[in-house]
């Protein structure tokens, strides 16, 4: 549920749903713990494209807003998809530890974090930068 929900609403939901009490502090927690393994592709992999945005953060009432970035990429022919919070390297590894076609088409929207990515992708000579405005 705290994939889709806030924790808060997750804690809401599942006394609901069960009938037990859990604080948002502890649906949080229990997501922490947890190791989710990216996807591996099985063919060598010719096109991705990445993309990127923010989120507002909850902040107590009267405080401003934390905005913070989220970045997702986008293996094509595989239907693949890996996202990150705050963590680029995450999917700059995840990605070249795939099988990379000699070379490789890179997708991209305007965004200077996009490009930040990408440029760590295989090496200038392999791919095949395309801006999508």
């Amino acid at each position: 549920m705290s994939a889709v929900v806030s924790y808060e609403s997750a804690a809401a939901e599942v006394e609901y749903s069960t009938g037990i009490k859990i604080s948002k502090s502890a649906q949080q927690r229990l997501i922490h713990r947890q190791d989710f393994d990216l996807p591996q592709s099985k063919s060598v992999v010719a096109e991705l494209s990445v993309d990127g945005g923010n989120i507002r953060l909850r902040t107590p009432v009267g405080e401003p807003s934390v905005w913070r970035g989220y970045k997702a990429i986008c293996l094509h022919e595989q239907n693949l998809v890996a996202a990150s919070f705050q963590e680029n390297t995450l999917l700059i590894d995840w990605v070249n530890e795939q099988d990379l076609a000699p070379i490789i088409t890179c997708l991209g929207d305007g965004h200077d974090g996009v490009w930040n990515i990408i440029k760590e992708v295989a090496t200038n000579d392999d791919r095949r930068e395309i801006l999508d405005w």
